[in-house]
């Protein structure tokens, strides 16, 4: 995919680049956002870019990119690029955009790394960017053709309820009318709200309903702050503010955690804390579906209160004629389930097992290391991360 001379300057400087990612993306941002403040307040995650986490992974994704090109020539990451092209979907992002992020990233690179850019590493990085850049665009631009929706669609909030203190579920319809696509279980949606400073920023929410539905449903977690972040703006709006009758801005459905159960493989859906959502959708389509198969759930929460879509996580399992369902609580953990972390020791995991996870970053990777050594491939193993992914910034 690389030239050849791109390839030997990449390799030659990626561990200086590499060092000065972190400096790169958080001038990429600071220049991005003075020339234009409306992506700030409209399209980026405010919370994130003031924790940092948008940089870091930022930089995780490049550094990711560039070492698989140098690693596999022949064969791109497309695992990684399908769930950034995803997430870019949801938020309606351009092609015209990568101009633009090109633009500042490079001015960015061009005021950390100084003289060390060369008219030579500057041609070979750029290669990089825009096979990187185009790859994304082309993903981008398949999903929106595939897709039954398209930009944003207004919804009415037609029922809202508890599942937790801290969880609510919203139910909505199309202001419209009109007819509701249908999703596949596993993905998100994103959902823009008008802020009381007039931004209007996006989040996405994973479809916690059956698919099928005339309605979609989602379920918030309330986010507080943590010292590092502030409180989550969208998520303490739609608890504060939001009530039946209420109306929100949706995208077509996208993600690429989604179930695959046609062939009769073994299955397991793993969750912590919100990480519930998706997985309650998938049971859901396998419990409608009459799926055979094994399925082991597994989840693991603070408490059976904290347990949001507790009930219909277990109901949905007990439908299915070999699942078995495995719940950790570190407090209060009723007889039948564990007390203390998910620990899949004393777990059977049938041979062939395909397996999606959603939770906490360390919660996925202590069961992605359990998994493996129980013999599941690192290939049959899927995830899906709320927020920026972190993971790529592992090494």
């Amino acid at each position: 995919m690389l030239s050849e001379s791109a390839a030997a300057t990449v390799r030659a400087t990626l561990p200086a680049v590499g060092a000065s990612l972190a400096e790169i993306t958080e001038r990429f941002y600071a220049g991005l956002f003075a020339a234009r403040p409306e992506l700030l307040r409209d399209l980026f995650n405010r919370g994130n870019q003031a924790a940092g986490t948008q940089r870091q992974a930022l930089a995780g994704s490049i550094a990711a990119f560039a070492t698989h090109l140098l690693e596999h020539p022949d064969r791109r990451p497309d695992a990684m690029l399908s769930r950034i092209a995803h997430k870019h979907a949801s938020l309606g992002i351009t092609p015209e955009q990568y101009e633009l992020v090109h633009e500042h990233l490079f001015a960015a690179i061009a005021e950390v790394l100084g003289e060390a850019v060369t008219p030579e590493v500057a041609a070979a990085w750029d290669e990089v960017y825009w096979l990187m850049a185009n790859a994304l665009a082309a993903i981008e631009k398949r999903l929106y053709e595939e897709s039954a929706e398209s930009g944003r669609r207004r919804w009415e909030v037609v029922e809202r309820f508890a599942e937790t203190a801290d969880v609510a579920t919203f139910r909505l319809r199309p202001v419209d009318g009109g007819e509701v696509a249908d999703f596949r279980a596993g993905q998100y949606v994103s959902v823009r709200v008008e802020l009381a400073d007039g931004a209007r920023q996006i989040r996405q929410y994973s479809l916690s309903g059956a698919p099928g539905s005339t309605v979609r449903q989602i379920s918030v977690k309330r986010v507080p702050g943590d010292g590092a972040a502030p409180d989550g703006e969208v998520s303490n709006h739609l608890h504060a503010r939001v009530r039946e009758g209420d109306v929100l801005e949706l995208s077509a459905p996208y993600g690429d955690l989604v179930l695959d159960d046609g062939d009769g493989t073994p299955l397991l859906l793993a969750s912590a804390g919100i990480g519930v959502t998706p997985m309650v959708a998938m049971l859901a389509r396998l419990a409608e579906t009459g799926h055979r198969a094994p399925v082991t759930v597994v989840h693991g929460d603070r408490s059976p209160a904290d347990h949001a879509l507790r009930v219909d996580h277990g109901a949905y399992a007990e439908k299915l004629p070999d699942a078995r369902a495995h719940f950790w609580y570190e407090a209060d953990a009723a007889p039948g389930t564990h007390t203390g972390l998910v620990d899949l020791t004393d777990v059977a995991v049938p041979e062939g097992t395909r397996a999606y996870l959603c939770g906490p970053l360390p919660f996925m990777r202590a069961v992605r290391t359990q998994l493996i050594g129980k013999g599941v491939a690192p290939a049959d193993i899927h995830y899906e991360v709320f927020g920026p992914d972190l993971w790529l910034t592992r090494t």
